[in-house]
């Protein structure tokens, strides 16, 4: 993962690991008072709050233990890593998009932030400018030309 992706996780550790504990051992507390926990709905939603955010804690925690920083330096503007945006011309519906190919972190498609294991960042993995790629996506296959390779600097 990127330098960025790790400090952002990082980020949303601490905020669960502190802030947000509190709040659902606070929203616990209050379904305790509520009566018989046995028949207590509002119990049960809170155990079950925090059931998931144990769970995200702990995925989080495999993820930042075993976290490969990609140093900037050290791609490979001739290929498409990790860290690269890429700019592409989209045969299919005659548009040129802008991917940045990230971490499974720091996936967010409505940012054109693309992780390697989607189907457009897999398929753009190790391509060099000018090979074109075909693309199976929910919306149908894509035929993408790789036009440009640079670091992603955000």
């Amino acid at each position: 993962m990127t330098r960025q992706e790790y400090e952002a996780l990082l980020k949303r550790q601490e905020y669960l690991t502190t802030e947000r504990r509190q709040e659902v051992a606070q929203n616990l507390q209050t379904a305790r008072g509520f009566g018989d926990l046995s028949e207590n709905a509002e119990y049960d939603d809170a155990k079950n709050e925090q059931a998931i955010l144990e769970a995200e804690i702990a995925q989080n925690d495999v993820k930042l233990n075993n976290a490969r920083i990609i140093d900037e330096s050290d791609i490979d503007e001739s290929k498409v890593h990790i860290g690269s945006l890429v700019t592409v011309f989209d045969r299919t519906y005659d548009e040129k998009l802008t991917y940045s190919i990230v971490g499974s972190a720091g996936n967010d498609p409505l940012s054109n932030k693309v992780s390697q294991e989607s189907p457009i960042g897999a398929a753009l993995l190790g391509k060099e400018i000018g090979d074109i790629v075909l693309v199976e996506t929910p919306g149908g296959q894509v035929e993408l030309e790789v036009l440009d390779i640079t670091v992603d600097k955000n």
